[in-house]
């Protein structure tokens, strides 16, 4: 199997604001998950990126809010989504 984009989109999320997504299924689990799935889901704001979840090869799934690093666990494509939008939704709340 080659690796396809499921997701490749980046929405407006305000005038200095914007959601990035890029999700590829992958032919084998990026080294540190479990899954088939290589991630990014960003948001960024005023050209910083102020929350990120990847799962960069060898240090797993992760996310990383205001310059900190914190550990993710993986359930499910939906959940990730799911976890990630809650948290913007956190953000336009400020």
């Amino acid at each position: 199997m080659k690796a396809q984009v499921l997701v490749d989109e980046r929405i407006k999320q305000g005038d200095n604001a914007f959601a990035e997504l890029r999700v590829v299924r992958v032919p084998e689990s990026v080294r540190g998950s479990v899954h088939i799935f290589k991630y990014s889901l960003s948001l960024v704001v005023e050209g910083v990126c102020v929350l990120r979840y990847d799962n960069e090869a060898g240090k797993g799934d992760h996310y990383h809010r205001n310059g900190v690093e914190l550990p993710y666990r993986f359930t499910t494509m939906p959940a990730l989504l799911n976890d990630f939008w809650q948290q913007v939704d956190e953000w336009r709340k400020l």
